[in-house]
């Protein structure tokens, strides 16, 4: 093999080039990305850029004196692939071809299909540039969504003086992603800060036309915004792989490791998705440090090279209402989550997930030391497990008293 496009200059595609060079590939690498950035860290979006405390450059996944020897094709997006011949065909007509295709094209935050001025999405800096100019004091904003990104988002907008409600659905993202009393955790976090959080609702419609005015829920209610930022999902971007043959259902397709049906074609990132062997079922992974880590095993299978090494416990840290979330580990539900330190109104609980008896996954809030120890813990039980290099889905899901649930499929509100 001499030469390998990686479709995506996002963090997926950054470490899928640095993994091939940690293997010892010294064929030609290129880097397609349709953003005009090169690699950037996207969580500070929501929280230091948002602030301005964070700059563009301090964004910057590469450091100063690393080379990793990448042609770089930036600002332009690719439009279809011929994985017979590893033909990438770019939407300015051009085209590259390669001995073998990484697709790391990522995915796009779910719109309504009405979206009136000040209505916004967060993933990429421009949208975080355009967001930033309409966190005003004193402005009205409503979140739509209380995952942790939207949560994150409220935070910020609160701290900078705005009036913030948050509306959550009947499929409250933050109880299905790790547990009710976390959740609930959460919400009195916000609560205290003076952000105000509705569960249970759905928004039927963004009142309009041009500026945003509110929210119209499906009970009639309105509420006033001149603010409003959709937290509702994401869709994979693989709509420029729809002749390709590869199997799309819910993303590409891919076995354990990230291979496709098609030799020389692996995905990786939030548009892949894997093959859970746990539980023989195909699905996305979106949590940051998967998208780090995952490169490291597709792109050993696509040189030849054994995986090696048991699969890291994934990790999210996110700053809600004020205190520090932190969590670590797998899921696949069905777990026990049980409270081992601190509590609801104490505002700092530390909940270990553990399946069969044995710990999986651990959350804390403003509990640094006692995660920081679980994060040991949980890494070496992996690495003595069965299968331990296996990588598997890890978000704590929907749960019913102290028991996690089956995981449910983020879907926009409508």
């Amino acid at each position: 093999m001499d030469s390998v496009t990686i479709v995506g200059a996002g963090v997926v595609g950054y470490a899928s080039a640095a993994a091939l060079r940690a293997h010892g590939f010294t064929g030609r690498i290129t880097v397609v990305g349709g953003e005009r950035h090169r690699p950037y860290d996207r969580p500070p979006l929501g929280r230091g850029f948002l602030t301005g405390q964070t700059t563009i450059g301090e964004l910057a996944l590469e450091s100063p004196t690393e080379d990793l020897d990448v042609h770089w094709q930036l600002g332009v997006a690719a439009a279809g692939l011929d994985p017979a011949t590893h033909r990438v065909t770019l939407v300015n007509g051009r085209t590259i071809d390669a001995d073998a295709v990484v697709i790391a094209t990522g995915s796009a935050a779910r719109r309504f299909e009405n979206m009136p001025r000040g209505v916004h999405t967060l993933r990429t800096v421009e949208d975080a540039l355009a967001l930033r100019e309409e966190l005003l004091p004193g402005g009205r904003m409503v979140v739509v969504g209380s995952g942790v990104v939207g949560l994150e988002v409220a935070s910020t907008a609160r701290e900078l003086g705005m009036d913030v409600t948050v509306i959550g659905s009947t499929t409250d993202a933050l109880c299905s992603a790790f547990g009710r009393t976390v959740a609930d955790a959460v919400h009195r976090l916000h609560a205290l800060a003076g952000t105000e959080v509705r569960t249970d609702l759905r928004v039927a419609e963004l009142i309009g036309p041009g500026w945003v005015s509110g929210v119209r829920l499906t009970t009639g209610e309105e509420i006033g915004a001149d603010v409003v930022l959709l937290d509702i999902g994401s869709v994979p971007l693989v709509g420029w792989l729809g002749d390709s043959g590869l199997d799309l259902r819910g993303g590409v397709v891919c076995d354990e490791v990230g291979a496709t049906g098609v030799p020389g074609v692996v995905a990786v990132g939030d548009c892949a998705a894997w093959l859970d062997p746990v539980t023989g079922e195909h699905r996305r992974i979106e949590h940051w440090s998967d998208t780090r880590n995952r490169p490291a095993i597709a792109m050993a299978a696509l040189l030849g090279d054994p995986a090696g090494g048991p699969q890291r416990p994934s990790r999210l840290a996110s700053e809600q209402g004020g205190k520090r979330l932190q969590f670590a580990g797998r899921v696949h539900g069905g777990e026990d989550a049980t409270v081992e330190a601190g509590s609801v109104d104490t505002n700092d609980l530390l909940t270990v997930y553990r399946r069969g008896g044995r710990p999986v996954a651990v959350l804390g809030i403003d509990q640094p030391v006692l995660v920081k120890e679980w994060q040991g813990r949980l890494a070496g039980a992996e690495a003595a497990a069965p299968n331990a290099a296996t990588p598997s889905p890890e978000a704590p899901t929907a749960d019913t008293q102290s028991e996690v649930g089956k995981p449910e499929l983020a879907v926009p509100q409508a």
